[in-house]
């Protein structure tokens, strides 16, 4: 029973502007908060949280769904601090994917999946890609293992099963995928293991072919919040549709203007089409924006205007009219680098501006060498956000297979990986037999091992290497599993025990690069240390699924760097959901942006690359510098350029600019 709302109530909403006084207060749904950049979201939904509670709702009964567990950490936070101690109870506060891995724990029995199902990263899925193609008599120069990956997930994100994909097939590529898409899912699930789409795909066969758990499932929640709404795909609004079918108690948080990830399966029509969608739903925009100052926020709404199909809506700034917003040209991308990062030192060594305050955001990944090779030669500290992630490392995949292991015996690809690491004399040609006889016979690798030393095929130092790592295994694995000593010293011991520091010091030389890899390892037990004081309950498979989940925030790599004291430089879809006090946008020209891909769909795509350079530009609190080059080499060629049209439509000018 949900309480009208007392003066008391209202006075707790007083440092909320009306539009987010009125979101906060819209208690039943359907509603739809038109969000716009830098106007409070994350403020209405905490206090939404916070204002269903104290008017009588079950905090358990209420579910608010973001896209990273950056996001969903902090509304966890203020969501605490609005509300104090008020009993044990929580909202649960989740991602789309750590939602699914909770109903997948509980149900994943009736797709055939053990409840302690594995879930691959990107480096297993390109394995179990190269065993499927292998499969099938595929070549990587015909259909590289990468590429495999990115046309399946395209599929598992349309919802599309590996027994359908080939009535989607283009061409003979997409039809040697398709097969390739079935032998690949057979792949996992005989190992038991999953893939991150597969989270969602699973969870939504199971809504729609399991009544009972998708009825389980609605009882649950009284009412739903879902942030980024923009940012949904066709399997993510179908679970949400269907879990608020009963009730319509949904509040959904976005801003269809910044609607970026149409190349990941993101429908932006979810959003424009709501009140469609949802009959009677309210609608309330905010409009009013706390981060950028007026000049910023003027060539925003010049640009973003041009849209077409969009929700109408104006940013109003708060800040005072300070900093300024600047259009250079320069001749060529080698005077653009040398003049922006000249500039760039000289703010941060004559005006005392801190690096950290500074950002270069591009749109491809080539177009910052230039940039780095600037700020080396000047010797200002810099990071490039969106290289390598943390859990790409080797020691740190090396460790994570180890975990993977003793979480679960019979993941073969973490355990291949691990079994000769660092080296125990278990050499390729042992493993190789070890793995045609498992393959053949249909059995385990551990099950295959008397057979193949009955058949003389492995050399007894191999057999007696394979079963002391075996007993270490197991060892381990009883330890973690009755939780023998906290989580984080089980995982020094395991370190220390298999000498991982003598792997380490075989594969680099250099001191330096030693303790950084030692470095890495530090912090994978942070990591470790960090959730086991968290989880209510810790357990090393839990461990296991908050990398797994953790490993694929686009954000994460932003956030590790977020208080290092340097330029970051990043692209504009990294750059998303942060802010920066002087921000410099490059390359606006025909073909870097708007990307020359998109130029094929004038009308969508044009239209998403006018919504990236929008999250450009709505990045900057107070100075934004806005560049393109008059030529650029490519293949090889001095080439001119074309200056882009999204600069005649934010200068808004008669002015011929190219």
């Amino acid at each position: 029973m949900i309480r009208g709302p007392g003066p008391e109530r209202i006075d707790r909403l007083r440092d909320l502007n009306d539009r987010q006084r009125e979101a906060v207060l819209t208690l039943s749904g359907p509603v739809l908060v038109l969000a716009g950049a830098g106007t409070g979201k994350t403020r209405v939904i905490t206090h939404r949280i916070a204002e269903l509670i104290r008017r009588g709702a079950s905090p358990e009964r209420i579910l608010s769904v973001t896209f990273t567990n950056k996001a969903a950490r902090e509304m966890q936070q203020r969501t605490a601090v609005l509300l104090g101690r008020r009993g044990p109870q929580k909202p649960l506060i989740a991602t789309f994917h750590s939602l699914c891995v909770r109903i997948l724990r509980q149900e994943a029995t009736l797709l055939g999946y053990p409840p302690n199902f594995t879930i691959c990263d990107r480096n297993d899925q390109e394995s179990a890609a190269r065993a499927a193609l292998r499969d099938i008599r595929v070549t990587d120069k015909t259909l590289r293992p990468g590429d495999l990956v990115h046309r399946i997930s395209r599929w598992k994100t349309e919802g599309i099963l590996p027994q359908h994909a080939t009535e989607s097939v283009e061409n003979d590529l997409d039809f040697l995928a398709a097969a390739a898409y079935r032998r690949y899912q057979q792949g996992l699930k005989s190992r038991g293991a999953v893939d991150f789409d597969d989270l969602l795909l699973l969870t939504h066969r199971l809504f729609r072919d399991f009544p009972e758990v998708l009825g389980r499932q609605q009882a649950r929640f009284d009412h739903v919040q879902i942030d980024e709404y923009q940012d949904t795909n066709g399997i993510q609004f179908s679970l949400v549709e269907a879990l608020v079918r009963p009730h319509r108690s949904l509040c959904v948080v976005g801003d269809d203007d910044q609607s970026i990830y149409g190349w990941r399966g993101a429908e932006v029509r979810h959003i424009l089409e709501f009140e469609r969608i949802f009959p009677g739903a309210k609608v309330v925009r905010l409009e009013m924006n706390y981060r950028s100052n007026p000049a910023i926020l003027e060539v925003a709404n010049r640009l973003v205007v041009h849209n077409p199909g969009r929700h109408e809506k104006r940013l109003e700034a708060c800040r005072p009219a300070a900093g300024e917003v600047r259009f250079l040209p320069f001749e060529d991308e080698q005077t653009e680098a040398e003049s922006i990062v000249q500039e760039i030192a000289a703010q941060i060594e004559t005006e005392r501006v801190p690096p950290g305050d500074l950002a270069i955001l591009f749109r491809t990944n080539e177009q910052p060498r230039l940039f780095e090779a600037e700020l080396r030669r000047r010797r200002v500290r810099y990071i490039l956000i969106g290289g390598q992630s943390f859990y790409d490392r080797r020691e740190i995949r090396d460790m994570l297979a180890y975990l993977k292991v003793l979480a679960r015996p019979d993941d073969e690809m973490s355990l291949l990986r691990i079994v000769n690491t660092p080296p125990r004399g278990i050499g390729s040609a042992t493993l190789e037999k070890l793995t045609t006889r498992a393959v053949r016979v249909g059995k385990s690798i551990w099950d295959v091992i008397p057979d193949a030393q009955a058949a003389g095929e492995i050399p007894p130092k191999a057999i007696a290497a394979l079963e002391e790592f075996r007993a270490l295994l197991a060892r381990f694995a009883r330890d973690f599993e009755e939780r023998a000593a906290p989580l984080p010293d089980l995982f020094d011991r395991l370190l220390a025990e298999i000498d991982y520091r003598s792997e380490i010091e075989r594969l680099h030389d250099e001191p330096e690069q030693q303790l950084a890899r030692m470095g890495a390892l530090e912090q994978l037990r942070d990591a470790i240390k960090a959730y086991a004081e968290r989880a209510e309950s810790p357990s090393l498979a839990g461990f296991l699924d908050d990398c797994a989940l953790l490993g694929r925030d686009e954000q994460h790599d932003a956030d590790e760097t977020r208080s290092a004291d340097a330029v970051r430089l990043m692209t504009l879809h990294s750059a998303k959901g942060l802010e920066f006090p002087r921000v410099y946008l490059v390359g606006l020209e025909e073909g870097l942006l708007p990307h020359r891909r998109s130029l094929e769909d004038e009308e969508n795509s044009v239209a998403e690359e006018r919504r990236l350079a929008y999250v450009g530009v709505t990045r900057a609190m107070t100075d934004l510098t806005i560049s393109w080059a008059a030529s650029r080499m490519k293949w090889g060629k001095r080439r001119p350029s074309i200056v882009s049209r999204f600069i005649r439509e934010m200068r808004q000018d008669a002015e011929e600019t190219d």
